[in-house]
């Protein structure tokens, strides 16, 4: 069978990565990818969120199943677009995505279906939320409605920072449309974890717990990024916690999707806080999380394409994937820079002296491949804001950590950025 996989990033890699190894993937092809991603797949020059040139793709090249990476190609409806075409996609369609797609959306279909989450205010209007802010204490969260590729959210530990984050949401246009509605939430304490399900739009088959570190800096300081690592299982999260968030975050939205008659197919991500009155729902995201999914597909042993393809036919009822017992830890190597201003083109050296460590996994995110300008040499350059997700496992999650940083130590380009603390927590734990 031909497979797509779009997208661009270090999840996308480590999609391809999984998707290459099965016994159902003939040919595996990337839109527009990247330059890892070229070692297992044919990259495709078309960009993730043009519909029109995917599905002519598709089509094209006899696309048997497409599986979608990051968010946006997801709200702007590339699931049903190709579902229109009678083809085989794995995700959800772009009324559903809106569970990511519009904070305000999920908030409010949380509060239907019973989900605890924060309390929250809507405001559309910046005047309105200036003058709200007034009326309550810090710290409080402040989100922007839309998409804003992870950063959208900032966590105000005083009421002139909300107030600065509000002005600059919606009347600074940061964000741009996605700024022109804010919630203004209570500010939950504890311990952040990713759950993230497959669903059939009745049942799931969870994947393995993880955490993610989306503070640009060591010790969690420093702005939100879109994730500067992860790691998984997450040990905080027990078998019976586990057994909670499924039960009371994530099937109350499956099921209640259910009733309604509009299933939900595909991978939905509940970002978890847990707070001293149980599991409260953060977040929810229409897909595989980036970077938990560089943490959690190494460990998995079961085909990841036969969970997608009962994803999408309705069959995952008493399906139970396989899991590697050892953890993965995965460290995001950035731009210098990043989450602002960072440049682009510094050739990086170093991957193919880390690649052969045991248990190691270079996943790339934002890089292109390139010929050197002296000897024409094949290399690769940085391309993006993340640039790498070295990851690996180990017999403990100290040894997956050591593991992970010995192959960090290889790699090298100019002004590179890595935390030097993930996975520390769970060696701690």
């Amino acid at each position: 069978m031909n497979i797509l996989v779009v997208g661009s990033g270090g999840r996308e890699h480590a999609l391809c990565w999984k998707i290459s190894k099965s016994p159902r993937c003939t040919k595996l092809y990337s839109a527009p990818g990247n330059g890892g991603i070229s070692e297992v797949a044919e990259l495709v020059n078309i960009e993730a969120d043009d519909i029109g040139g995917l599905l002519k793709f598709a089509k094209e090249h006899k696309i048997g199943l497409t599986v979608v990476g990051p968010e946006v190609p997801l709200v702007k409806g590339i699931v049903d677009a190709f579902k229109k075409e009678g083809l085989k996609i794995f995700g959800p369609t772009a009324e559903l995505a809106m569970i990511e797609g519009s904070k305000v959306f999920a908030k409010e279909l949380m509060k239907r279906f019973g989900v605890p989450t924060a309390d929250f205010r809507v405001f559309d209007k910046s005047d309105d939320a200036l003058k709200y802010l007034n009326t309550v204490e810090a710290p409080v969260v402040v989100k922007a409605d839309g998409l804003a590729a992870g950063k959208g959210v900032v966590v105000a530990k005083t009421i002139e920072e909300a107030k600065a984050a509000v002005k600059k949401m919606m009347i600074g246009k940061v964000f741009g449309e996605a700024g022109e509605r804010v919630i203004i939430e209570e500010c939950l304490s504890g311990e952040e974890v990713s759950i993230i399900v497959v669903s059939d739009g009745s049942n799931i088959v969870p994947m393995a717990s993880s955490q993610d570190h989306k503070r640009v800096f060591d010790h969690d300081t420093g702005p939100n990024t879109g994730g500067m690592g992860a790691y998984s299982p997450a040990p905080v999260v027990t078998e019976e916690l586990f057994k909670k968030i499924i039960d009371d975050a994530v099937l109350p939205v499956i099921k209640g999707l259910e009733r309604e008659g509009r299933p939900y197919k595909g991978a939905l991500y509940a970002g978890i806080m847990l707070t001293n009155k149980g599991p409260f729902v953060l977040e929810f995201n229409a897909r595989f999380g980036d970077p938990e999914t560089q943490a959690i597909l190494p460990r998995l042993k079961t085909d990841l394409v036969d969970i997608i393809e009962r994803s999408i036919s309705g069959a995952l009822a008493g399906f139970k994937p396989e899991w590697d017992p050892r953890p993965c830890v995965s460290v995001v190597i950035a731009s210098g820079g990043y989450p602002g201003k960072f440049e682009k083109g510094m050739e990086i050296t170093g991957t193919d002296a880390a690649k052969p460590i045991k248990d190691v996994f270079v996943f790339h995110a934002g890089t292109k491949a390139g010929r050197r300008a002296t000897d024409k040499d094949k290399v690769f350059i940085t391309n993006g804001g993340r640039v790498l997700n070295v990851t690996a496992l180990g017999i403990n999650f100290k040894g997956a950590t050591d593991n992970c940083y010995n192959a960090v130590s290889k790699i090298r380009f100019d002004d590179m950025h890595y935390r030097r603390d993930i996975g520390q927590r769970a060696v701690d734990y």
